[in-house]
């Protein structure tokens, strides 16, 4: 007998909560960075600073954490400035390769 399953029960899948570690986070910024979405990019910076903590990285940068939150939603396109300053903030760096 196949048990149906109501789709709105399902739990809302949270990415933050599997960026435990240094090496996940690099994995997933190089899979965004690959893509080239601009607004996934500041979608996954969001994503990583909730998984460390929005209030330490707003510390850390400097950002009001309202401001962090929306400079990082989705289809947001913060300034470079402050993709910088939140990479800084979770120890990642952003760098540039030739390609063949």
């Amino acid at each position: 007998m196949n048990k149906v399953i109501n789709v709105n029960e399902l739990p809302e899948f949270d990415i933050a909560q599997h960026l435990k570690t240094d090496a996940d986070v690099a994995e997933y910024l190089r899979q965004v960075l690959e893509e080239g979405d601009s607004s996934e990019l500041a979608a996954a910076l969001g994503h990583i600073a909730r998984a460390r903590g929005m209030t330490e990285i707003a510390k850390a940068t400097g950002i009001k954490r309202e401001a962090l939150y929306k400079a990082l939603r989705p289809n947001s396109h913060p300034r470079l400035d402050t993709v910088q300053r939140v990479c800084k903030a979770l120890g990642v760096k952003l760098t540039a390769i030739t390609v063949n």
